[in-house]
């Protein structure tokens, strides 16, 4: 008989984003688990599970977003307690999954981040990840344990066709973004165009030309992440130059900066659409919607509980 046999599911919330939690567990129509997350003066993170959960499947619900290594170690010390207090299953539904773009030795004498972190969850006592539009798909691959990669683009294709936006050209900010724009291109049965950058510094980058035909068409530039909004506020200006017409701009994860802020409120955008697997950051000026994953994210940990297959929630059938 399997030591694993579909016990009760406890689902936990670290700080970074309690109201997703409370989100997801309305959709499953399950309770909260109470936990006590806190800091000492010290600033040293301290976690006390405060209900029995032996032998449950342990969901904790942690986008690591700014602060992020504060949430990282949250996380990391939550998964430690579970571990010891002899759950029977532990899954790190990480939304937003922080170090993602540190992928890779793109220069001399620097660490792969992402590839730490996916060893420390391991070493702390995760046994899957649930997580949403990675930076980089091989991030999976770095993990020795399952990972369930959920794609926002169910949500951001359902509500771009509630706007029966005509004539509408899919856009990549860039070259590195061409199989998630293809993808979106596909779902919603129009043509594709990419935006060549190049990046100026780590928080500026330019625009300089478009492969493709944009001109008199509205457009919706798709990105998995943007934080100083550079890239899709440079892009909507060139855009706008080549002759578009309404620009919107569909992101998976809005780690918003001050900066990204600023140059959101003054940009090209007709609307920025993201979702809520970050905190959101708004503010007055700024023409930003935010859709939500918590069913998404809670049918990705309904079917991992129950030992369903999680693959059919990537799709998107390219007719209304």
């Amino acid at each position: 008989m399997p030591l694993y046999h579909n016990p009760e599911m406890k689902i936990f919330s670290g700080n970074a984003h309690p109201a997703l939690a409370r989100d997801i567990c309305k959709y499953l129509g399950a309770e909260l688990g109470n936990a006590t997350v806190s800091s000492f003066p010290d600033g040293e993170s301290f976690v006390r599970i405060n209900e029995n959960i032996r032998g449950r499947d342990v969901f904790i619900i942690q986008p690591t977003c700014p602060p992020t290594n504060q949430n990282l170690m949250e996380l990391l010390i939550m998964v430690d307690a579970a571990r010891r207090a002899s759950a029977a299953r532990i899954t790190a539904v990480m939304p937003f999954f922080g170090y993602a773009r540190q992928d890779r030795k793109d220069q001399p004498r620097v660490p792969i981040t992402a590839k730490l972190v996916a060893n420390l969850l391991v070493a702390a006592g995760v046994n899957r990840v649930l997580t949403m539009d990675l930076h980089a798909q091989q991030l999976q691959g770095f993990f020795d344990i399952p990972v369930d990669h959920l794609h926002a683009m169910p949500v951001m294709v359902a509500h771009i066709r509630k706007l029966a936006v005509q004539d509408l050209i899919v856009v990549s900010p860039d070259v590195g973004g061409v199989k998630m724009a293809s993808a979106y291109a596909t779902a919603l049965g129009t043509r594709l165009a990419i935006v060549v950058k190049q990046r100026k510094s780590a928080t500026e980058t330019e625009a300089s030309h478009i492969i493709g035909e944009v001109e008199g068409k509205n457009i919706l530039i798709v990105d998995d992440l943007t934080e100083t909004a550079g890239t899709i506020t440079s892009a909507a200006k060139i855009l706008r130059k080549n002759g578009a017409r309404d620009i919107y701009a569909g992101v998976s994860h809005a780690v918003l900066t001050d900066l990204a802020v600023e140059r959101l409120r003054d940009s090209e955008l007709k609307e920025f659409i993201s979702t809520n697997s970050v905190p959101a950051r708004l503010t007055t000026g700024c023409r930003v919607t935010e859709l939500s994953v918590a069913g998404l994210l809670g049918e990705g940990i309904r079917r991992i509980h129950d030992d369903e297959s999680v693959s059919s929630l990537f799709e998107v059938n390219s007719k209304d």
